[in-house]
């Protein structure tokens, strides 16, 4: 069963950065795309950056200039630099993955494994 787990979340004030990270346990990242989404209060998830295993990343456009998806295949991780965070960027963040296919797309469905979340909370 795969894994995954996210880490480095937390509060920022607004302008501030964080990183996230999301270690996948029982999966290998090649075929494979892994995708940040979040949730915030009273709203639907939605997808915020996604990276294939071959390197093409994907940005939803409020997030895109400001967040940046790497990964470390040796380490089996896929990291979410966020800056110049902004105060409706609080949501709880998760990770998902599924197969290279679903790079690009932003419905929850499409995405197998998914982590627990992660808070990330931006005030003023």
């Amino acid at each position: 069963q795969v894994r995954l787990v996210e880490s480095g979340g937390g509060s920022v004030q607004t302008g501030g950065s964080l990183r996230l990270s999301c270690s996948a346990s029982n999966s290998y990242t090649s075929g494979k795309c892994r995708s940040w989404f979040r949730q915030a209060p009273g709203k639907e998830r939605e997808g915020v950056a996604a990276i294939r295993f071959d390197g093409p990343t994907y940005y939803v456009d409020s997030v895109r200039g400001r967040f940046t998806i790497s990964q470390d295949v040796g380490k089996n991780t896929v990291y979410l630099q966020m800056n110049s965070l902004r105060s409706e960027d609080t949501a709880m963040y998760y990770c998902a993955e599924d197969r290279w296919t679903t790079c690009g797309s932003w419905s929850e469905a499409d995405f197998q494994y998914w982590g627990q979340g992660i808070q990330v909370t931006v005030s003023s």
